[in-house]
């Protein structure tokens, strides 16, 4: 995905700071954005020992040929483990930590310590940041306090409110805002997506999360709901529940619980738009059956349903049984229907 394009006057900005860079800038914006691509590809410009008039790294020289290896002397990445390359996921074996760790972070000590190749810059990438505990945190807030001298922390967050304040305060935030649409999904068509707008607009105009559930096979069982969910009143919650159940249960993990609410969380802001009269934002479509089953249900009875979505989401990361969570959601998607 072309990040640059899709960002070109964030990668602008960014060319603007080089020459007075700050100890620590921080990207934020929704997931599936291309955030963390973005701030890498500005890591590597940095390191470039000739980079294009344009900022991007030259993809020749021999620091480029180290970072793209992943070996330079001067970058650190800090992410989790189970967002790595070689993240373990086999069965029967320790699973990849989600969090970075306050050993990631206190080896940055001995990067520290050491000089720096040519005399350069040292930069330290962080994504995403709100993947710390709070002891971790404190651990990076200490060397942010005192960074050393020629050293940049890029981090990336689609959570900043999750960030210690401490940790916001000292750094130059950079809002990476969702790209416009036509552009997004001309991107994402020349690079070969079929239905580009139709998952654009599933992913809340994130591009990077466009492709996941693209990508991911998730269109069957999107197609599924939306069949379902189109019913209005004559839903069946327990037949529509049992079919779920079976797609997060042949997907092999690929389909989570969580998924299917926020999918439906979707469909009722759609409902909530149409009720408006304002066109949907996330099932274009399904717009016209949406329009018909808004004029249906009163307006508060749609605000109550999507607070309760808001704690179904949060019950479905550790349900007692899958079945009756699903018949649970669907049962009270049915009511919202009822005389």
């Amino acid at each position: 995905m072309n990040v640059i394009e899709l960002h070109s006057r964030i990668w602008l900005s960014l060319q603007e700071r080089r020459q007075r860079l700050p100890h620590a800038l921080l990207l934020v914006g929704q997931k599936g954005l291309g955030k963390f691509d973005l701030a890498r590809r500005f890591a590597a410009s940095l390191l470039c020992e000739s980079p294009r008039p344009d900022g991007l790294a030259c993809g020749s020289c021999l620091a480029c040929n180290w970072f793209e290896q992943g070996n330079h002397p001067d970058f650190r990445l800090l992410q989790p483990d189970a967002l790595g390359d070689e993240a373990e996921i086999d069965e029967g074996k320790r699973k990849p930590s989600q969090q970075i760790t306050i050993d990631q972070v206190r080896s940055l000590d001995e990067f520290f310590n050491v000089g720096t190749h040519r005399g350069g810059l040292r930069i330290v990438l962080v994504n995403p940041t709100e993947a710390m505990n709070r002891s971790t945190a404190n651990s990076l807030l200490k060397t942010l306090e005192e960074p050393a001298p020629g050293t940049l922390f890029l981090m990336v967050s689609s959570e900043p409110m999750r960030l210690l304040p401490t940790i916001r305060s000292r750094c130059q935030v950079v809002p990476v805002p969702v790209p416009p649409s036509k552009l997004a999904a001309r991107i994402l068509a020349d690079e070969g997506l079929e239905q580009a707008e139709r998952w654009l607009a599933l992913a809340g105009g994130a591009p990077g999360l466009a492709l996941g559930l693209a990508e991911s096979g998730q269109s069957a069982w999107l197609d599924l709901l939306a069949r379902r969910l189109a019913a209005g009143r004559t839903t069946d919650p327990l037949a529509t529940a049992a079919e779920l159940e079976k797609a997060v249960k042949d997907s092999k993990g690929k389909l989570q619980l969580k998924q299917v609410v926020e999918a439906l969380q979707k469909w009722l802001v759609d409902l909530t738009l149409s009720r408006n009269g304002l066109p949907a934002r996330y099932f274009l479509q399904q717009q016209a059956t949406i329009s018909g089953l808004a004029d249906m249900i009163p307006p508060a009875r749609l605000i109550q349903s999507y607070r309760v979505a808001i704690n179904r989401r949060q019950e479905a990361e550790q349900p007692l049984n899958a079945r009756l969570f699903l018949e649970g959601l669907f049962l009270d998607y049915r009511a919202l229907f009822a005389n």
